[in-house]
């Protein structure tokens, strides 16, 4: 997918590659709220990223912009270099694996999981609306594979755990060989188990050099895959700060972000432990 995007236009073809994502002033006011006030955010192609803020800060209306579904009040969005506004976004959004909430509530209980996932090649919800072909089927099986739920092709997805239905919307993320991949709290429904079982197979998509960007948001550290590196802190709206995780994730930029005294700890793993300080 990213080589076809970079086909649709031959300025793509420089000697230095468009980063896979960038928002340049980003704003976003709605309903006489300032949701979202001039954020810059630049993904590069070897970049795994956390957005980590407090409830309403931002996060998720961020994370739309991103994946091209809703437009910024001012500022662009560009992917691969290709601008929202100024390419046909139904073929610039393939390019972009999202998973979110919204959208597992959107797809139908008794879809077969290949189905689930292969829909994602043109970006549709139904599997009729469109014609697949054996590779696709083949395709849809190894994203299944990379996240340990081949086994669940043929099975109903209402039938499956919450667990397995959130990696099964991973493996549909990774379908079209996406630019970026963006995953907005792709824990949030989940138990401890599945949770755990989550974050293990995200780590091991942010850990592997072939894979796509990935961005990440969540309001707990915890939920943070070994292998991400840099991170986004926003608080109402408002870039707090931004860099490489080792650096600029401190107790002091957290506390920041979420206006508590807070102590963290990241352990030997790399996973990240955060607490109140008495």
């Amino acid at each position: 997918m990213m080589d076809a995007m970079e086909d649709m236009n031959p300025t793509c073809r420089a000697s230095v590659p468009p980063p896979a994502l960038e928002l340049r002033n980003v704003h976003l006011h709605r309903n006489g709220t300032e949701v979202i006030d001039k954020v810059n955010f630049r993904v590069e192609r070897d970049q795994r990223w956390v957005i980590l803020g407090a409830n309403g800060s931002g996060k998720s209306s961020l994370m739309r912009i991103m994946a091209l579904y809703d437009h910024p009040t001012s500022g662009t969005v560009d992917v691969l270099g290709h601008r929202l506004g100024q390419t046909d976004v139904r073929i610039l959004r393939r390019s972009v694996g999202y998973v979110s909430a919204a959208l597992a509530d959107q797809l139908r209980p008794e879809l077969a999981v290949i189905d689930v996932v292969r829909t994602a090649k043109f970006a549709a919800l139904e599997p009729w609306w469109h014609r697949y072909d054996d590779a696709d089927a083949d395709r849809a099986r190894f994203c299944l594979g990379q996240m340990g739920i081949k086994q669940f092709s043929d099975r109903m997805f209402g039938t499956l755990s919450s667990g397995e239905q959130q990696r099964v919307l991973l493996a549909r993320s990774l379908m079209n060989d996406p630019a970026v991949v963006l995953l907005d709290e792709p824990s949030a429904r989940l138990d401890l188990g599945g949770r755990e079982q989550l974050v293990q197979a995200l780590g091991a998509l942010a850990i592997d050099a072939a894979a796509a960007p990935l961005v990440i948001v969540t309001h707990h550290v915890d939920e943070i895959p070994k292998g991400m590196t840099h991170v986004l802190m926003l608080a109402g709206g408002n870039e707090l700060v931004s860099g490489p995780i080792d650096s600029t994730l401190t107790a002091e930029s957290l506390s920041d972000c979420f206006g508590l005294s807070l102590a963290l700890e990241r352990r030997a793993s790399g996973r990240f432990s955060a607490w109140a300080r008495h």
